[in-house]
């Protein structure tokens, strides 16, 4: 066989993996006191996620990646990896700067990762022509699928459909992470983008996207619950949605109280699933500690996580 019959072959198992993928939990970046990885409970997070089945996507915005110097964000890549999990694991790729990327993914292009999540980039709010050429670039670069991230509440924009529409048919170009919060959008590129899986950004649109071709969901909340967030995503699939909403909806309130994932972060430490809720500047877990009604309703949420999936369960 030749070498590019095997490299398509390797290429369309990795796809057929990921997209069996139904829950990736974009993973918090566990950090000691003082602001450094914590790489330990880094390990314990990534074992315990693999063990309820859930791919995990790293350094995104609630892995406060950009917050993470370069060889840091090597560093907890290679940490995860170096587990040998039996999940696909994803990778971000966030920022403006092309060039930065382009190294980025090919220093990743080197270790045992599955997939990429390209951002829309910040700040500059780029036309369809500049987002084309940009995506292309990185798709370029890329040895794994890579899955489009469309989160407007942070780039600045939406990516327009005529862009995906352009993009959908590359080799590389394998699902689209859609966080607007609006049905329509979402609606829209999976009706003009057949060649992509849909994967919402958004915990509570799960249900409400179950109608619309929805594969999974890319999860702040699996954090904190990853066993119950698995089954939410299963009911939901299932169409199984008059148990779901009225809990999860609160739920996700709780957990979006404040900027993410410092309310995720919070909960997780008062659990002693992270020895300390620290984030990196600008963020501040005192948005919630200070606040005795938030971590209040950070901690009910939890007990009503649990016991709905106890009652869940099939």
């Amino acid at each position: 066989m030749k070498h590019t019959d095997l490299a398509a072959n390797s290429q369309n198992l990795q796809k057929q993996t990921i997209s069996e993928t139904i829950l990736w939990t974009a993973l918090v970046t566990p950090m000691l006191l003082n602001g450094d990885v914590d790489f330990v409970a880094l390990e314990k997070l990534a074992i315990q996620q693999a063990s309820e089945g859930n791919g995990i996507t790293l350094l995104g915005s609630t892995g406060e990646g950009l917050a993470l110097t370069s060889s840091e964000q090597l560093a907890v890549v290679k940490c995860v990896c170096a587990l040998s999990l039996n999940v696909p694991i994803m990778v971000s790729v966030g920022g403006y700067n092309l060039p930065n990327q382009l190294t980025w993914i090919s220093q990743c292009n080197e270790l045992a990762i599955s997939a990429y999540l390209l951002t829309c980039p910040i700040y500059s709010k780029p036309g369809k022509v500049g987002l084309i050429q940009w995506f292309n670039a990185l798709l370029n670069q890329s040895n794994h699928p890579c899955m489009i991230y469309n989160v407007p509440s942070r780039s600045g924009i939406n990516i327009p459909v005529e862009v995906m529409k352009e993009i959908q048919s590359h080799k590389n170009c394998w699902a689209m992470k859609e966080a607007s919060g609006d049905i329509d959008t979402f609606k829209s590129y999976a009706q003009h983008c057949p060649e992509l899986a849909m994967y919402s950004g958004e915990d509570a649109m799960v249900p409400h996207l179950a109608d619309a071709g929805i594969k999974g969901l890319v999860s702040v909340a699996a954090n904190a619950w990853p066993a119950a967030t698995h089954r939410y995503v299963e009911m939901a699939l299932a169409g199984q949605h008059q148990t779901l909403l009225p809990v999860w909806d609160k739920a996700v309130e709780a957990l979006f109280q404040v900027a993410s994932p410092i309310p995720v972060k919070v909960l997780m430490h008062l659990t002693n699933m992270l020895n300390y809720p620290t984030l990196r500047a600008p963020l501040t877990e005192l948005e919630i500690t200070e606040n005795p009604f938030a971590l209040k309703a950070l901690m009910a949420m939890d007990i009503e996580i649990n016991q709905w999936l106890e009652q869940s369960q099939p």
